[in-house]
């Protein structure tokens, strides 16, 4: 008996890790991820089971690799965009060229190997053909480099000899393997004839609370009660208990609920794409920006309103986030990206792109909302970031997302 429950403990874990890697990177190859694949293969009927019920995902797992096929974003809440290896979001003509890139690949003419000078060639011409302007400036070629370095990360191409980085600038010439199997699995589905952008991003339309829930708690950091719709609302306020359980054994997720949302808190810190607090220009403007609009708008933490609840959010006026980041600018910015103190607007942007994503904080037309998350970011809370205690966790609905503690969002 006791053999068989370890024997369980054990593939539970391994199930758990190997659900963990797939959210957080939902393409794995074996070349890249030999170790993680090993675990995906083991427990791949298991797996399958427990994304397409919990969140509605299907996976695919074959002997190279394993895709995790998630569900177009929900809207209204903060998207995920692909990535540079800089950590600089795709801009719109990357992800033009990375859609221009995957169609070359699939194209029938296309090998298991691919020199890097044919496969441009072979984009610029489908461009041409698509009436697509793709100019031979560097902009565009770094653009273009960028596209192939995410397939290269991937694991949809590798450097067999040779590297993509050097073609924007000196068009260095590289041989590619393509990585063939897995290309058709790029895409989510087959692509609608005529398909608009609107189209494309469709929400999944699932009628099921209890899963649109699970989905919401495992790819965003906060889930605030006001961007639930009636159903899914009250499937949080009723089935908690067996939400955080479901969370727990399937993702290792622990859930923490307050009377403003809910959050499903990592205590390994390793599932999220973004660390904050953390290093580099934006993510210090960002902290430090949170704490100010935290401490200078935001209402004592003991503030109820008539229902015993805090305030949800407070609006903070443009004029005042833009003079709240001006004097952080000349308080601490000597030490700052020069690109960024050049350039205030930019760095306001991608600050609150930052805070967007951690659902921290919401961009309107009279200014920035700030929600009561953003209050666990005071000044007496982030002194002491260097070695963060795991919060207790407080009774369901009480006191407030104010009292989360220091972990990172």
């Amino acid at each position: 008996m006791t053999a068989a429950v370890t024997t369980s403990a054990h593939d539970a874990a391994e199930r758990r890790t190997a659900a963990r890697a797939l959210l957080l990177t939902p393409v794995l190859t074996a070349d890249r991820h030999p170790e993680t694949i090993r675990l995906v293969r083991r427990h791949a009927p298991a797996l399958r089971a427990v994304f397409a019920t919990q969140l509605g995902y299907t996976l695919v797992v074959e002997s190279t690799f394993a895709r995790l096929l998630k569900t177009a974003p929900e809207p209204g809440f903060p998207a995920r965009p692909a990535r540079r290896a800089d950590g600089q979001p795709f801009t719109a003509r990357s992800y033009v060229h990375l859609c221009l890139v995957g169609a070359a690949l699939l194209s029938p003419s296309s090998g298991e190997q691919v020199l890097l000078s044919s496969l441009i060639e072979q984009v610029r011409a489908d461009a041409a053909g698509l009436g697509l302007d793709i100019p031979d400036t560097l902009p565009e070629r770094r653009s273009l480099v960028a596209a192939l370095d995410l397939l290269v990360r991937w694991g949809v191409l590798t450097e067999t000899d040779g590297s993509t980085a050097g073609w924007a600038e000196r068009q260095d010439e590289a041989l590619l393997t393509v990585h063939r199997p897995l290309l058709p699995y790029l895409l989510t589905g087959p692509l609608p004839p005529a398909a608009d952008a609107a189209a494309l991003l469709a929400p999944a339309g699932d009628d099921q609370p209890r899963r649109r829930l699970r989905r919401l708690l495992a790819e965003h950091p906060v889930v605030l009660r006001s961007a639930l719709d009636a159903e899914t609302a009250d499937v949080l306020s009723r089935e908690r208990r067996e939400l955080a359980r479901q969370l727990d054994d399937s993702f290792g997720l622990v859930l923490e609920t307050r009377a403003e949302g809910v959050l499903a808190h990592d205590p390994d810190a390793s599932l999220s794409d973004l660390t904050f607090p953390g290093t580099g220009t934006v993510r210090q403007a960002a902290l430090l920006l949170v704490e100010h609009l935290a401490i200078d708008s935001m209402p004592d933490p003991d503030v109820r309103d008539a229902t015993g609840a805090h305030p949800p959010a407070v609006v903070v006026p443009w004029p005042a986030v833009e003079a709240a980041l001006a004097g952080l600018l000349t308080r601490y910015g000597r030490g700052w990206q020069q690109r960024l103190r050049d350039d205030p607007a930019a760095l306001r942007d991608e600050v609150l792109d930052l805070l967007t994503s951690l659902s921290l904080v919401t961009a309107t037309a009279d200014g920035v909302l700030v929600h009561a998350v953003a209050a666990r970011y005071r000044a007496e809370v982030t002194h002491h970031r260097a070695a963060p205690p795991r919060p207790a966790p407080a009774p369901a609905d009480e006191p407030g997302l104010f009292d989360l503690g220091e972990e990172s969002a």
